[in-house]
């Protein structure tokens, strides 16, 4: 491959430029995805005429409103989707283990957020 070119040191400068274009490119596609799953929880639950479970639920909105992306859109495919640790890995583009450990992450702030509520109603 290297024998056909004339200018070797601008082949690689070329080849390293487009590797990274190409790296930045998958990245922002990852984060992309992220941010959409993690949008898509604008409102998780119905209404209810329970006020406590009114309040519950408006406070869990909140709650995962303030966790970060990464962890939002990992408990929205958990949680609300059903997926495996295996198919949010594949869907948001991270090894399995990332994603488990970030939904383990995301339901320890969700808990010690809001145990005081539910101490509260229960």
């Amino acid at each position: 491959m290297l024998a056909d070119v004339r200018e070797e040191r601008a082949f690689l400068i070329r080849l390293a430029h487009n590797a990274a274009i190409d790296l930045m490119r998958r990245r922002s596609t990852r984060e992309r995805a992220k941010e959409n799953f993690a949008a898509e929880m604008t409102t998780p639950f119905a209404a209810t005429d329970d006020p406590d479970e009114a309040l519950f639920r408006a406070e869990l909105a909140v709650a995962l409103a303030e966790l970060p992306v990464e962890q939002r859109a990992v408990a929205h495919l958990k949680l609300w989707s059903g997926l495996t640790f295996e198919e949010i890995a594949e869907a948001l583009g991270i090894p399995p283990n990332t994603a488990a450990s970030r939904y383990r992450y995301a339901l320890d702030k969700l808990r010690t957020q809001l145990r005081p509520l539910y101490e509260e109603i229960k």
